[in-house]
């Protein structure tokens, strides 16, 4: 297999909302706030008109992306056996992903993400993680990662206890291995957890500006250049209207943005540049095709709703 992606698996429910629906409930606009209870979850969502459901989660847009452009992949990640779960299953069979995952009744439902789209196109996203934050080491098949190329992980799904030693049996079995940080809000929760894994374990870091700002507590951009120029790994950063740049070594490759785009939602850009640069990466293209490609990729989902193509 060319790339097994393991992540959160979690159902995206898609909604429409304004301004005052985020400020009422206490969301802070383009972030991610995790629910740890689940009525309150279910209460924020009783009011909402739901435009669509799609199987999420940031890896499993990737890997879909990764598989709708021919590429072989696979993906790992928990659910229940329960309607959503179902759902999971048939939405990555539907984009041909192979899904190493065998569903049983848990105590807690498939994971949901609310993506609340307000009118200006950004995305604040409410979790509440279910049964896909109690990933283990017994879910993660030695065997499906040993026979990938390239295992692609999120910094969505580290966590302290049973989720870290799922990470740990991925890395040590892995031939290579990438990684997304995924979120600002994930850095900052466990920066020098995140900052071992990029120094010492991974061969391919995604991150956006802001989270490898913060992850190194960089003052400027030219630190985040210099503390990947050492590490002697590939990073990859995207910092929107600048481009995206990649770091390996002593080299520098940048591309810029697409033009004149009719932006619609910006859910998925990160995940969508992840899949058209991983699928540069192991299709042996350089390193700036794989950039463009990503780029193309992004480019294409924010012109739609939702994370998928």
């Amino acid at each position: 297999m060319k790339i097994l992606g393991i992540g959160n698996a979690i159902v995206d429910v898609i909604c429409k909302v304004d301004d005052n629906f985020i400020a009422q409930n206490n969301l802070t606009k383009s972030t991610m706030k995790l629910f740890f209870d689940e009525n309150e979850f279910k209460n924020l969502l009783t009011n909402l008109k739901i435009e669509k459901t799609v199987s999420g989660g940031s890896v499993a847009n990737s890997i879909v992306g990764i598989s709708q452009l021919g590429d072989n992949a696979g993906f790992i990640g928990k659910v229940s056996d329960d309607e959503f779960g179902s759902k999971y299953e048939e939405g990555l069979k539907k984009e041909n992903v192979e899904y190493f995952y065998s569903k049983k009744k848990e105590e807690l439902p498939t994971g949901t993400c609310l993506i609340l789209i307000t009118p200006d196109s950004e995305r604040t996203m409410c979790t509440f993680l279910g049964t896909a934050g109690k990933i283990n080491e017994n879910d993660v098949s030695s065997d499906a990662i040993k026979k990938s190329e390239i295992i692609f992980l999120e910094g969505y799904l580290w966590d302290e206890g049973e989720p870290k030693k799922a990470f740990d049996k991925a890395i040590n079995n892995a031939n290579k291995v990438a990684m997304s940080l995924s979120d600002q809000f994930c850095v900052d929760r466990h920066k020098p957890h995140f900052l071992e894994l990029v120094k010492n374990k991974l061969d391919i870091t995604f991150a956006n500006e802001q989270e490898i700002t913060s992850l190194i507590e960089a003052k400027d951009f030219n630190e985040v250049i210099n503390f990947s120029k050492q590490l002697n790994k590939l990073v990859v950063v995207t910092r929107g209207e600048k481009g995206a740049f990649a770091i390996q070594g002593e080299e520098i490759i940048e591309t810029g943005i697409h033009q004149n785009l009719n932006i619609l939602d910006l859910t998925g850009a990160g995940d969508l540049f992840a899949a058209g640069f991983l699928h540069g990466y192991v299709n042996k293209f350089s390193i700036k095709e794989s950039l463009e490609k990503g780029t193309e990729m992004s480019s294409k989902v924010i012109q739609q709703i939702g994370a998928r193509l």
